[in-house]
């Protein structure tokens, strides 16, 4: 999970959660359904298009609005690898990692269709189109391990499966 590489999907400053997944859609139960339709407001093709592993790039504030946790689960869902932004609302970014969610706080200048490779232990990202690198704050062990672990749920029952196993030894 340290090293993620996708297609850049570029988006503008202070993209809310209901433009992430419009209200209209949050009684929707099937994860499928709902999330076909995240950020439709903002690139109508996006939820059809982005492919497994795809880097949202974007400005500031990035998911600002609401405390809705279908925002980060529906970009999950679809596919988006990472999201890297110049500053995110603060719980969106709580909310994505629990959801096993990379977001990565950087000025980081990618246009759409570029490819960027990400190195979260290291703190790098390079443009493998243009060649840039940015560096960018490598993230703690413990929030790697909540990302590889898939989110903080699975985290705590993966930790609690071994503290178990290493008791009953």
């Amino acid at each position: 999970m340290e090293k993620l590489e996708g297609q850049v999907w570029k988006f503008r400053d202070h993209v809310d959660t209901d433009v992430i997944i419009p209200g209209r859609y949050l009684r929707i139960l099937d994860i499928d359904e709902m999330s076909s339709h995240v950020l439709e407001g903002e690139d109508p093709i996006f939820a059809r298009q982005v492919q497994e592993g795809d880097i949202i790039v974007a400005g500031w504030n990035f998911g600002c609005g609401s405390s809705r946790e279908q925002a980060p689960v529906a970009l999950k869902h679809v596919g988006v690898g990472a999201i890297v932004a110049r500053s995110f609302a603060r719980i969106f970014y709580r909310n994505a990692i629990n959801v096993g969610l990379p977001v990565i706080v950087a000025d980081v200048e990618a246009k759409k269709g570029e490819e960027l490779a990400v190195d979260l232990e290291a703190g790098l990202i390079e443009n493998k189109t243009t060649g840039e690198k940015f560096e960018i704050q490598p993230f703690q062990n413990f929030m790697l391990e909540i990302l590889q672990d898939g989110g903080l749920v699975k985290h705590f029952l993966k930790k609690e499966i071994r503290d178990d196993y290493q008791n009953s030894s």
